[in-house]
């Protein structure tokens, strides 16, 4: 890819994230909605980075242990071609 097509295409996502920033509507979230029940305090900084950050870190590396753990495959070496 060259610099012009590459300029090209920063330029296209450039202005297409824009026109969809300033086309979109705010979120009006100091209207509270019928049904809404939030708590009485929101998380803490400690619980927030826990809950996505620490947890799925934690879930990550439990998966990834498990399948090294329980691979049973042997041979880690790719195979040579057969010669024809």
């Amino acid at each position: 890819m060259d610099k012009k097509n590459a300029l090209r295409a920063g330029a296209l996502a450039a202005g297409t994230t824009l026109m969809m920033l300033l086309m979109s509507s705010p979120a009006s979230a100091l209207i509270r909605d019928d049904g809404d029940d939030p708590g009485k305090n929101g998380l803490s900084v400690g619980e927030t980075l826990g809950l996505y950050v620490l947890a799925p870190l934690a879930l990550f590396a439990v998966i990834a242990g498990l399948v090294m753990a329980l691979d049973k495959s042997k041979d880690r070496q790719p195979k040579a071609k057969a010669k024809a």
